[in-house]
């Protein structure tokens, strides 16, 4: 097998190559020779630099800031890898982008997650390995294999690394259409659920008006798959500790942060603000001390060779 990563999330590429040297029993196994360059003109140029014929490979990419550049690396990538003759590809795909764009929100608007999906068929991947859809239908706008991976074993361990007494925690869903997802990490607790009934008056904005659930002198986990503008993570923690929270915190599987969110993250009720490396940390301006970021290397790593040796998938979330 060959592992190949694009410019989106190198050091999260070279986590996983180093989690994968052991059940490979392969000391040297390192992440394959590849070029993902601009010309001037800000074309992207692929070239694979070993012999990738008749290999399984697995080319990884995040389609985050820029996300236009990186899909197109991502794309131009697997073709160079088909036109090489690998035998399998597998596109890698921790943060997918465009995937909030995954319905109708009115008229003649786009389904842009059904049209990146037909994009990544159509350049030659042969089946789609990600971490934690904005919404589990996405995995049907693929016509090859995909799996959805979960980041919620990830984040159970480190709450219960930080958390010695988990008896008095709170699980809390950010809006409504989190509520699955806040039941999944509570169960896995024994918890309670609080929902954020908010609304949005426009795009980008949030408001909150109310909290369902008694959340008085608890400790409040906020559960999230996407933290952006981070508005209502943060107007959520302030709702929360207006209701009597002992604290609050939250676990989000990808930090997008645009739009000042730092600074929004520090002026807020938050005291922790814990985010996976599904999107490079390291390509954030002005971060904020509240952030704390726990890396998915070792559960995709786990995930790829599972694929690469034809084993379940599933099991890693039983």
């Amino acid at each position: 097998m060959k592992l190949v990563s694009g410019n989106a999330n190198r050091s999260l590429a070279a986590e996983i190559a180093r989690c994968l040297r052991e059940p490979l029993e392969d000391p040297k196994f390192a992440l394959a020779g590849a070029e993902f360059k601009n010309f001037n003109d800000n074309e992207i140029f692929v070239r694979i630099n070993e012999n990738v014929r008749g290999e399984d490979v697995f080319i990884l990419q995040s389609t985050s800031h820029p996300a236009n550049d990186h899909l197109m690396e991502l794309l131009i990538g697997i073709d160079a890898l088909r036109r090489a003759s690998a035998r399998r590809i597998t596109a890698v795909i921790p943060y997918y982008g465009y995937a909030r764009q995954d319905r109708k929100v009115g008229g003649r608007t786009p389904i842009s997650a059904k049209l990146v999906a037909n994009l990544i068929v159509a350049a030659g991947a042969h089946r789609v390995l990600t971490l934690e859809l904005h919404a589990g239908q996405i995995q049907g706008f693929f016509d090859i294999p995909t799996d959805n991976l979960f980041s919620t074993p990830v984040l159970e361990a480190d709450i219960r690394a930080h958390y010695k007494d988990v008896s008095d925690l709170m699980i809390v869903s950010p809006d409504v259409g989190g509520v699955v997802r806040a039941r999944a990490l509570a169960n896995r607790f024994g918890a309670d659920l609080a929902v954020v009934d908010k609304r949005r008056p426009r795009e980008d904005v949030s408001e909150v008006m109310n909290i369902i659930g008694d959340v008085k002198g608890r400790n409040c986990i906020m559960i999230d798959d996407i933290v952006d503008s981070a508005g209502t993570l943060c107007n959520g923690a302030d709702a929360l500790m207006e209701q009597g929270a002992a604290s609050v915190c939250a676990y989000v599987t990808h930090g997008v942060l645009s739009n000042g969110a730092d600074a929004r993250i520090d002026k807020s009720s938050l005291k922790e603000l814990v985010m996976t490396d599904s999107i490079d940390p390291e390509r954030r301006k002005g971060k904020s001390k509240k952030v704390r970021v726990v890396s998915v290397a070792p559960l995709m790593a786990d995930a790829i060779y599972r694929i690469a040796n034809e084993i379940s998938v599933s099991v890693l979330f039983e």
